[in-house]
């Protein structure tokens, strides 16, 4: 077995990584391919740490648009990062990745409290740790939360999981004349406004020098590529 090239990372996953073609909530399909594939990236020795959305269960922009007040909207997001959490906690285990999961808001009965401590002991004795609730706080998103965790983590890397295979100038499902970046710099993906990440997740990781690796999540053995060191997707660094 090869040996990853980094000894920490952490997995961002969007919550619409989770539905599979459904138009809501959770595939079993797609988690069991994700937690498979999550499966095989730890196999090469990285400790790994992951980040879940939320949004195939709730959206707080949108609640928001619709009247309600943001704060309790992004709240209801919180609670349903959470669920994708303990469902992807389930399948690793199943998979045979013991795991922990940690949330931002405490909810005993099913999720230890964030306590930054105690989830590098959990990666240090080889347990996957899914950070649930964003980082607790309305007005951020599950990007920051995935850049702030990686950073407390001491994690070498964020990978970030899409429907895409990389970062394009524009949408490449849209526009036909998208070039893909192999590499880009932190300021550049910020200046060209391309969505990688948002603003505040983006200066955190450049603040901190935390390279980010933006693939494919649907094409098969792209995690465990990434943590490899193969050339996949494109590079923030």
């Amino acid at each position: 077995m090869v040996a990853s090239k980094y000894s920490r990372a952490l997995l961002k996953l969007s919550g619409e990584s989770l539905k599979g073609h459904r138009n809501y909530g959770i595939d079993p399909e797609s988690i069991r391919y994700i937690s498979h594939q999550i499966k095989d990236a730890v196999s090469t020795g990285v400790q790994m740490a992951v980040v879940v959305g939320g949004g195939n269960i709730w959206r707080g922009s949108e609640a928001e648009e619709e009247g309600m007040d943001r704060a309790p909207a992004d709240y209801a997001g919180m609670l349903a990062t959470v669920i994708n959490a303990l469902a992807l906690q389930d399948r690793l285990e199943r998979e045979g990745v013991e795991t922990r999961t940690q949330s931002a808001i405490e909810i005993r009965q099913v999720a230890e409290p964030y306590i930054r401590r105690q989830a590098i002991s959990h990666l240090e004795r080889g347990r996957g740790v899914i950070f649930a609730a964003g980082t607790g706080n309305p007005y951020m998103t599950t990007d920051t939360a995935a850049a702030l965790r990686a950073i407390e983590m001491q994690a070498e890397v964020v990978l970030k999981a899409t429907n895409v295979d990389g970062i394009y100038s524009a949408d490449p499902r849209k526009d036909p004349t998208a070039r893909k970046f192999d590499k880009l710099t932190y300021l550049k993906a910020l200046n060209m406004r391309l969505q990688v990440m948002d603003a505040t997740a983006l200066s955190l990781c450049l603040d901190n020098k935390l390279p980010i690796i933006v693939f494919d999540i649907q094409t098969p053995g792209n995690i465990e590529k990434a943590v490899l060191g193969e050339p996949i997707g494109t590079l923030v660094s």
